[in-house]
């Protein structure tokens, strides 16, 4: 797969996403198979979804390093999935995949997500 293929699909799923009042997205290619996403996504209830992957597509679509970081209104932390390799004493059995829940300290062990998933997360919640 082409890094500018994998790109389109994050924009379909964005522009395809219930809930969605406006994005503001960059697409940063940094070879033919690889990319850096970086962007905001504000909810139609006035939640935000920051995101960033750097992502690496040669053979399949691999996270190198992902952060979906969910926000309230009064920018709460509603959740956090990211890989950053800084909770390894927690032994979690995804690690260095794991979640926040509605704060920093609460940490729990998550397998990756595409952003599909956190999509249709925020879509639950906001319904």
């Amino acid at each position: 797969m082409l890094i500018e293929d994998y790109f389109q699909q994050i924009r379909d799923v964005i522009d395809n996403c219930q809930n969605l009042q406006s994005s503001q997205v960059s697409y940063i290619p940094r070879s033919v198979s690889r990319g850096f996403i970086r962007g905001d996504l504000y909810f139609t209830d006035s939640s935000i979804l920051h995101l960033r992957e750097f992502v690496d597509v040669r053979v399949a679509i691999e996270r190198n390093m992902y952060s979906y970081q969910y926000m309230d209104t009064s920018n709460n932390l509603i959740f956090r999935y990211d890989n950053t390799e800084h909770h390894q004493k927690l032994n979690l059995p995804t690690y260095p995949h794991h979640k926040h829940l509605g704060s920093e300290d609460n940490v729990v062990a998550s397998n990756v997500p595409s952003l599909t998933d956190v999509l249709k997360e925020i879509s639950e919640l906001i319904q």
